[in-house]
């Protein structure tokens, strides 16, 4: 007989049917009434022992996370909480989970305890929940873009170059780090490197997807990427997944428009196909508001969700920003642990939520941010002191997409490169395409694990991502 998954055997119809159903045990009680899940959904089917002549010993084998395979009918339920439940004929124990050593006992546990046994993590109905949804944002973002026709382009996870020019990458070498070679300078010798120089950890695609922008007008990556920012914060990780979409005959606006779009697209997604999971984390995330003050409450994540995709984002540039924060009365009082006294100031993630949050109480892109703190490859506005930059926020997350025009005229973006001081030889052929049909182009970068964070309702990122890379952790 053919294994039926849970999901679809709870929309069947076909009461009366044989079935058979593999899974893992979430509770046992009373001799006679299994919960049992496969992952396929939330919701757990239940499997009902009605039989006298059984082996004792084997029913003692099964218990909480035990695997077994049970055959059955699928008859309509006689308790509350399911319409159908099985009337098990034969069951087999797979696998075995002795109730003294199973660390996932039918209780809560706190996120904390669970980062610490990752790898059991997914058997827990809060961590398969974010991990379906997880999947279908995956399937949104690949879905929205080819609908649109952007082409998906694959690119390098090992670069020579530091796109962001932070200095925070992981640097790859096959040297034995215990002899490495030295020049007549006496500096590492990297000609003698596996790749003949330095290199890292890309920290974005975006500059490789600029180069296939300019051939195929339009294309996204959606892959890997790597800082080594020693930062233990709830918004951070070493390892994380950007979505990077490049855009030929674009300007900023268009940028924007993209944006919004696409998470827009992302967050209806959601609602229409992963309600079941949403309603989980929702009563997860109410449950736990009971015990905080009123202000630190997340709310209802369903009115969240429905709120940002059903209203416009406002807009507003930096200079904007800065005004409306220089005179709230978070600056005044000396509330903001940065307090903005003049034009120039790095936002902050509080004076982000701020805007977000308390202002303006909706997502909100700012654009056209001073040049002097952002990367070299924005495009200059023509007051010089400005560029065509924009970063969305978002209530609860702060920035959660960050883009811009990009410098497309070849003597402007030389001039940048020579004042950051950035080597020549890492992105002359960046610089090259300037030389040769250049465009005018935008694009943006949006943090994958950002945009799971606001989808579940959860807190940390940490716990939106199988398996986290932190400061001082890479288990698993």
């Amino acid at each position: 007989m053919k294994r039926i998954k849970i999901s679809d055997l709870l929309q069947s119809s076909k009461v009366g049917d044989e079935v058979l159903v593999k899974g893992w045990v979430r509770t046992y009680r009373s001799n006679r009434f299994v919960a049992l899940n496969d992952g396929s959904t939330i919701n757990n089917i239940q499997a009902v022992i009605d039989f006298e002549n059984e082996d004792e010993n084997e029913l003692k084998r099964i218990t909480t996370g035990a695997s077994v395979a049970i055959t059955g009918k699928l008859v309509e339920s006689q308790g509350q909480g399911q319409s159908v439940e099985i009337a098990v004929n034969s069951f087999e124990i797979l696998g075995d989970a002795h109730p003294d050593e199973f660390p996932l006992q039918p209780k809560k546990h706190s996120l904390e305890y669970l980062r610490e046994i990752a790898h059991l993590r997914p058997r827990t109905n809060t961590f398969a929940a974010v991990l379906r949804v997880r999947h279908a944002m995956t399937f949104a973002i690949h879905k929205f873009f080819n609908d649109k026709g952007f082409y998906n382009i694959h690119t390098p996870l090992i670069t020579g170059t530091d796109a962001e020019g932070a200095g925070e990458a992981f640097q790859v070498t096959t040297f034995d780090l215990k002899n490495v070679p030295l020049n007549e300078e006496k500096e590492v010798d990297y000609k003698q490197d596996f790749f003949g120089k330095e290199t890292s950890l890309a920290v974005t695609g975006q500059l490789e997807a600029e180069l296939a922008a300019l051939g195929l007008s339009e294309v996204y990556t959606f892959g890997p990427t790597f800082r080594a920012e020693n930062s233990n914060t709830t918004r951070h990780l070493a390892e994380f997944w950007m979505i990077e979409p490049e855009v030929a005959f674009a300007d900023n606006n268009d940028n924007m428009d993209l944006a919004e779009e696409m998470l827009k697209y992302c967050i209806n997604y959601a609602l229409k196909n992963c309600e079941d999971d949403l309603a989980f984390l929702n009563k997860r995330l109410l449950d736990e508001d009971k015990s905080k003050p009123e202000a630190d409450r997340a709310g209802d994540l369903f009115e969240k969700l429905n709120f940002v995709a059903g209203n416009d984002f406002e807009r507003i540039t930096y200079t904007e920003a800065i005004d409306i924060l220089r005179n709230s009365k978070p600056n005044k009082k000396k509330k903001f642990k940065f307090v903005i006294n003049e034009w120039g100031a790095d936002l902050q993630s509080e004076h982000e939520r701020f805007l977000v949050e308390k202002h303006f109480k909706k997502p909100v892109i700012i654009s056209d941010y001073p040049a002097n703190i952002k990367a070299f490859y924005m495009k200059l506005n023509e007051d010089g002191k400005t560029v065509k930059a924009m970063d969305i926020l978002f209530p609860g997350i702060g920035e959660i997409i960050g883009g811009s025009e990009r410098e497309e005229r070849h003597d402007v973006l030389l001039q940048k490169i020579e004042a950051q001081n950035i080597p020549m030889d890492s992105v002359w052929w960046y610089l090259d395409t300037r030389k040769f049909g250049t465009v005018p182009h935008s694009g943006f970068g949006l943090g994958f694990e950002r945009l799971m964070l606001f989808v579940t309702g959860m807190g940390n990122i940490r716990d939106v991502i199988p398996f986290p890379r932190t400061p001082k952790n890479a288990e698993f």
